[in-house]
């Protein structure tokens, strides 16, 4: 008898959790890996972690990390459940490439989806005299935090362009807000910087001084010789000052997990992504670039299974 009662209870239980829409057993943690609170990962991210609020059992944080290559090594590690990452950054933490920063193969990777473009923007002090890429040398320039996905956009940029870091006056290892800083205390000349457009940092710096956006031509893009990178334009006064459409490189950035994560929270963070695009463009513009009609092409890793029952459910696998 006392059998039954134990069985029957449990049966209950069962049943309420279905009721409830209880997608999980256990409170399910996840863990979204950014960037600096000044970029454009943070709200994104913070936008990301209310939308998975609403999922029964789970228990939503946002971490501000040093973005891309730090990302990638804490979810190999199992330190988060989703991260943004420039998708070069991506498919370097994949093989393993030291130098950019990976000690071995993140082989735990999977993809959920590309999202929109990170656009390279050298912004410039117009004080400096800086007009084009050849007019860094010799100048003070910041390159983004070390080995960050910036950084490796940095290296990559100047040598398709034909030089190199010892070609500067003076190298900074900065994110955007530090970088800022010092070009309006005129410490600095220019930095260079990968995000999306409208980023709140350059904003706020082209309404304290006169800015020049520093255009990287087609050709560079080709130079570079990597499918990761594209041609773009930074549309005429995206920031204060810019008159005209600046020629650039993009980069796409790649939302990601890992293997161990179960494939429904896998499929309830991709759904998630697309069925609240309203709330992500109100946490930024960028946003407005995430299409899910190509979120899993051309992806530089796995798609997570969770993810890919997202995309087949729609028909868009």
């Amino acid at each position: 008898m006392l059998k039954k009662s134990i069985k029957s209870t449990a049966l209950i239980g069962v049943f309420l959790g279905l009721l409830s829409g209880n997608t999980f057993a256990k409170p399910q943690y996840i863990n979204i890996l950014t960037g600096g609170t000044s970029g454009i990962y943070y709200p994104l991210g913070v936008a990301l972690s209310q939308v998975y609020g609403s999922i029964p059992e789970a228990k939503t944080s946002v971490q501000a990390t040093k973005a891309s290559v730090e990302n990638l090594n804490l979810l190999q590690q199992g330190k988060g459940e989703l991260a943004f990452a420039l998708g070069d950054s991506v498919a370097d933490g994949w093989a393993g490439n030291t130098e950019a920063g990976f000690k071995k193969e993140l082989t735990k990777l999977r993809g959920i989806a590309n999202v929109y473009p990170n656009y390279i923007q050298i912004i410039a002090n117009s004080e400096s005299g800086i007009q084009t890429l050849d007019d860094l040398k010799g100048k003070r320039v910041s390159v983004g935090a070390p080995k960050s996905g910036t950084e490796l956009n940095a290296r990559a940029i100047f040598k398709a362009a034909g030089f190199s870091y010892e070609d500067l006056g003076k190298v900074e290892f900065l994110p955007y807000a530090e970088s800022v800083e010092l070009i309006k205390n005129r410490q600095l000349d220019a930095t260079l910087q990968s995000s999306g457009l409208g980023m709140a940092a350059f904003r706020d710096l082209a309404t304290n001084m006169q800015i020049v956006v520093v255009p990287i031509e087609k050709d560079i893009v080709e130079k570079i010789g990597s499918a990761a990178y594209g041609a773009g334009i930074i549309p005429a006064n995206t920031y204060e000052g810019q008159a005209t459409d600046v020629p650039t490189v993009t980069i796409t950035n790649v939302l990601v997990t890992h293997e161990d994560v179960s494939d429904d929270v896998a499929y309830e963070m991709t759904k998630g992504v697309f069925e609240n695009l309203d709330k992500l463009k109100n946490a930024h513009s960028a946003a407005k670039d995430i299409n899910p009609e190509t979120a899993h092409q051309n992806l530089p890793i796995p798609l997570h299974p969770g993810a890919e029952k997202y995309y087949k459910e729609k028909g868009l696998l």
